[in-house]
Order: structure tokens, then C-alpha cells, then sequence
């Protein structure tokens, strides 16, 4: 998982695609979430955001 964080980060640096940042931490910010919300009790209050 290390090597291809490194991977994407030389990749951005490499090519200047500084943009596709924040596309990467929201989706690693909403799958996080996917995977907290199942099976929790936290579950609830994450379906009331949405």
C-alpha cells in the first residue's frame, strides 16, 4: 500500500497533475467512511449526514 502511494506522488510530481490530490484523499476520505459505517454503532449518525 506504501509503494503505491509513493508511486501515485512520484507520478503527480512527475507529470504536474498536483490536481489529482484531492480527488485521491476524497475518495480515501469516503471509503474510509464505507468501511466505519458497516457493522457500527456509529452507522446512524453517518446516515444522517447524507
Amino acid at each position: 500500500m506504501l509503494d503505491l502511494m509513493k508511486d501515485l506522488w512520484t507520478f503527480m510530481r512527475v507529470r504536474k497533475k498536483f490536481w489529482l490530490a484531492p480527488l485521491v484523499l476524497v475518495m480515501l476520505l469516503l471509503g474510509a467512511l464505507i468501511v466505519l459505517s458497516q457493522g457500527s454503532a456509529v452507522a446512524p449518525f453517518i446516515y444522517t449526514l447524507f
